[in-house]
């Protein structure tokens, strides 16, 4: 997706409109930095705006995502070739997001270690050090849970017996036994229990 090419477009739409980004951004309630964003390639409006921002400069949601008013001649293909790259956006938002859970698992954990270190080895009043040792509790465990909840809503697990794949309830990953990403889970195609894996497509075509 062409984040350059879609600002232009909204920048063109809206002066076609005669509407200033101040005035677009009023109509929208959002600010007008926000829409300086958009027309800069900075930033892409939000899903919940789309439609409102589309039914402000006169187009389709599709010819926003294309950056370009689209004739029904290629209609579809415009339409198929948008979905294929918001796809491929989710895939690639996914992936960052899995190694963001690595980097606050890892300092979740250092902090708890840390401050337990702190309290153990370092003189101090009765009461400060327990204050140490359940704030390094409730900081470490905050990030892990943080963490595993990155790791349930990013991807897809897919079910070692059907091959389906699918995003699984917060609970269902907390209890489940693992091996790193590996969760010993129900699947909620074929109600079987196997150990499965995550993966960040949807479909296996596209590993």
């Amino acid at each position: 997706m062409d984040q350059i090419k879609i600002g232009r477009f909204i920048s063109s739409c809206r002066k076609a409109k005669g509407l200033t980004q101040m005035q677009l951004a009023e109509k929208l309630s959002v600010t007008d930095r926000a829409v300086s964003k958009w027309e800069t390639g900075k930033s892409m409006p939000d899903s919940s705006i789309m439609l409102p921002l589309c039914e402000e400069l006169g187009i389709t949601v599709n010819d926003l995502l294309c950056g370009e008013v689209v004739s029904m001649d290629n209609y579809k293909e415009k339409a198929e070739q948008s979905m294929i790259e918001m796809v491929r956006g989710k895939e690639q938002a996914d992936k960052q997001l899995l190694m963001f859970e690595w980097v606050i698992a890892i300092i979740s954990v250092l902090f708890l270690l840390g401050f337990c270190f702190i309290a153990k080895f370092l003189e101090m009043e009765n009461w400060l050090r327990a204050v140490l040792i359940i704030t390094g509790f409730v900081v470490g465990l905050t990030g892990l849970m943080f963490a595993m909840k990155i790791e349930q809503s990013a991807g897809y697990y897919e079910c070692r017996k059907c091959r389906h794949r699918y995003i699984p309830t917060f609970s269902s990953v907390l209890w489940a036994p693992h091996m790193g990403r590996t969760r010993y889970m129900k699947c909620l195609h074929c109600n079987k229990h196997s150990w499965q894996k995550k993966k960040v497509s949807a479909s296996a075509d596209n590993d």
